[in-house]
C-alpha cells in the first residue's frame, strides 16, 4: 500500500493542501479560500474557524480528487503564516479573531518594547529589530485596548497551532514560528525570561515551543470525523511558511542560499550560527532543522512592484497577449530580452510599501530616476525587475559578507520567466538554480518535515533528491560589470530620496 504525506499551507488567502507520494512526487492538492477583513486602515485579521473549515473542506477534496484511502495518509504537517497573534481559551476557543502578520497597528507597542528592552537588545536576543509585525506587540496592542479578551486568554497561537490543537487536542508551536513573537531567545531555543518579565507577559500564556519534526499527537476521533482523516494519523508540527520554503527550496546544508521570488521577495541562507548585521538589516530564523538557523532579509514590493507595473502600464500589452492568447508577462519577457543592462539609464527604487530589509524604512516610496525622451515601456520595465534584483543584492550581500555561496536556489512565480532569472544572475554574479518544484516549495518542505517527523526519511537532507535543479542560469560577466556600476548609483539614489520621503510623509499625514 503507497503511502502519502499531507501538507496544510494556511497562507494569507487560503489553504492549500498538497499530497506527496513518499519519493517526492506531487499527487494531488486542494485549495480552499478564506477572508481576510480590514476593520480600520492598518489592520489585518482573521477568522480562526475559517481555517478549519479550509483544511476539513481541503483534506476530503484531496482525498477524493487522489483516489486514495484515508489510511494511505501516513501523517499530516504543516506549514503556516507567521506572526499573528491568536488568543485563545483553555478548549482552544478563539477569543478574537487573529491579527495578522500584515495588520501594523501596534506602532506604539512596537515603541513600548524599545524603551522597555532596547532595540539592540531585542535584536541580540531573538534575532528580529523589534516591530510592530511581531506577535509581542500586538499582544501588548490587545492588552492595553481590549483587557476583557487579554484576561479570558489561555494560549497564544499562530495559525497551524490552532489547527493542530483541533487535531490532536495539543497546544505547541515549533522553533520557527516561536521565533516571530519578538518573545523567543534564539540560541537557547525557549522563551526569553528577560523579554517576557520587561513586557509583563506570563509564560504560561505561551506554547510549548518543540522541534518542528516533533510528532505533536494523533489525530483524535472528534477531529478524523470532521476532515475525513483516520483517528490516530500521526500530526508533525511543521514550521513557518518561510522556514518549510527554506527547506523545500533545498535549502538544508550550511551554505546552502535561496531567494523566494513572489509578490514579496526574501534571500537566506543556512547557518550553523546566527548572522548579526551591526545596523541591525537583516534577522534570523530558526531552520527546521534545530541545528542550522537562516539568517534572512526581507523586501516588499518585489513581483508585487511588477504587477504593480503591469496594471498600471501595460493594458495596450494585456489586450494584445488576450488575443493571441498568451501572457502579457510573456509578452513583456520578450521586449526586455531584447533590451541592455540598466535600462536605457533608468533606475527604479522598489519601495511601494516602504522598506522592512535592508532600508526598515516604512516612509520610503518608489521611483523612476533617469527618464528621457527615448525612455521605451520596455526600458521601465526592465529597470523595474532591475531595481529589484538591486535591492535584493544589497541583502545577499550583507549575508555573503559572513560566508560566502557560489549559487543561489531560485524558487516563487518569478522564476518562471525567462527574463527575470537572467537579470538576477547578472546583477548578483552568481549561476541561479530553478528546481523542479519552485511553487510547491512550501508545502514540500512542510512534508518533508512530516517525513522526518515519522522517520520515513532520516533526516533533512532528503529533500535533496525530491527536489533537484531542473535547469541552472549562468551570469554574463561583462554585464555582472555594468550593473556593478549601477548598483552603486542605486544605494546612493535611495540615500538621496530619504529627506524628500520624510517631507512626503509628514503631507501625507
Amino acid at each position: 500500500m503507497e503511502r502519502y504525506i499531507l501538507a496544510h499551507d494556511l497562507g494569507t488567502s487560503g489553504n492549500k493542501a498538497t499530497l506527496y507520494c513518499e519519493d517526492g512526487r506531487l499527487a494531488a492538492s486542494a485549495v480552499a479560500v478564506y477572508k481576510t477583513r480590514y476593520p480600520r486602515p492598518g489592520w489585518a485579521e482573521q477568522e480562526p474557524r475559517d481555517w478549519w473549515r479550509a483544511v476539513c473542506d481541503s483534506t476530503k477534496e484531496l482525498i477524493e480528487k487522489a483516489g486514495i484511502g484515508a489510511r494511505q495518509v501516513a501523517c499530516v504537517s504543516f506549514s503556516g503564516q507567521m506572526m499573528g497573534c491568536l488568543l485563545v481559551d483553555r478548549e482552544g476557543n478563539p477569543i478574537r479573531p487573529m491579527i495578522i502578520w500584515a495588520d501594523t497597528r501596534a506602532s506604539s507597542q512596537e515603541k513600548e518594547i524599545t524603551d522597555r528592552i532596547g532595540m539592540e537588545r531585542t535584536y541580540r536576543i531573538t534575532g528580529h529589530r523589534a516591530s510592530a509585525s511581531y506577535s509581542a506587540a500586538k499582544l501588548l496592542w490587545i492588552r492595553e485596548k481590549e483587557p476583557e479578551a487579554y484576561k479570558k486568554a489561555y494560549r497564544m497561537l499562530h495559525a497551524k497551532d490552532f489547527i493542530i490543537y483541533h487535531l490532536t487536542g495539543r497546544f505547541v508551536t515549533d522553533y520557527s514560528d516561536a521565533g516571530g513573537t519578538n518573545l523567543f531567545d534564539l540560541r537557547r531555543k525557549k522563551w526569553s525570561e528577560e523579554i517576557c518579565g520587561a513586557l509583563e507577559i506570563p509564560s504560561g500564556l505561551l506554547p510549548q515551543a518543540c522541534p518542528s519534526a516533533e510528532l505533536a499527537g494523533r489525530v483524535t476521533k472528534e477531529a478524523a470525523a470532521a476532515c475525513g482523516l483516520m483517528e490516530g494519523t500521526p500530526v508533525v508540527i511543521g514550521g513557518g511558511d518561510g522556514s518549510c520554503a527554506c527547506v523545500g527550496a533545498g535549502v538544508v546544508e550550511e551554505g546552502d542560499t535561496y531567494c523566494v521570488l513572489g509578490s514579496s521577495s526574501w534571500i537566506s541562507t543556512a547557518n550553523k550560527e546566527p548572522v548579526y548585521d551591526d545596523r541591525l538589516r537583516t534577522f534570523n530564523w530558526i531552520h527546521l532543522n534545530p541545528d542550522l538557523y537562516t539568517p534572512c532579509g526581507t523586501m516588499q514590493a518585489a513581483g508585487l512592484s511588477y504587477s504593480w507595473y503591469k496594471d498600471t502600464f501595460c493594458g495596450e500589452e494585456e489586450r494584445i497577449a488576450a488575443e493571441r492568447g498568451e501572457s502579457v508577462y510573456d509578452l513583456l519577457d520578450q521586449a526586455m530580452m531584447e533590451g541592455t543592462p540598466g535600462a536605457g539609464g533608468v533606475l527604479y527604487l522598489p519601495y511601494l510599501l516602504g522598506e522592512r530589509s535592508p532600508r526598515w524604512d516604512h516612509m520610503a516610496r518608489g521611483a523612476f530616476i533617469g527618464m528621457d525622451v527615448r525612455t521605451q515601456k520596455a526600458d521601465m520595465a526592465r529597470a523595474v525587475l532591475e531595481g529589484v534584483g538591486f535591492n535584493l543584492k544589497v541583502i545577499l550581500d550583507i549575508l555573503m559578507a559572513r560566508r560566502e555561496s557560489e549559487s543561489l536556489i531560485l524558487i516563487g512565480g518569478g522564476a518562471k520567466g525567462k527574463a527575470w532569472p537572467q537579470i538576477l544572475a547578472d546583477i548578483w554574479g552568481k549561476p541561479l538554480k530553478l528546481p523542479i518544484y519552485s511553487e510547491e516549495a512550501t508545502s514540500l518542505g512542510a512534508a518533508v518535515c512530516g517525513g522526518v517527523g515519522i522517520g520515513m526519511y532520516p533526516d533533512f537532507r532528503a529533500v535533496k533528491k525530491l527536489n533537484p535543479t531542473g535547469s541552472v542560469v549562468r551570469p554574463d560577466g561583462a554585464r555582472t560589470e555594468i550593473y556593478g556600476r549601477y548598483y552603486k548609483i542605486f544605494d546612493q539614489a535611495y540615500e538621496a530620496l530619504r529627506p524628500v520621503y520624510e517631507k512626503l510623509a509628514q503631507i501625507r499625514q
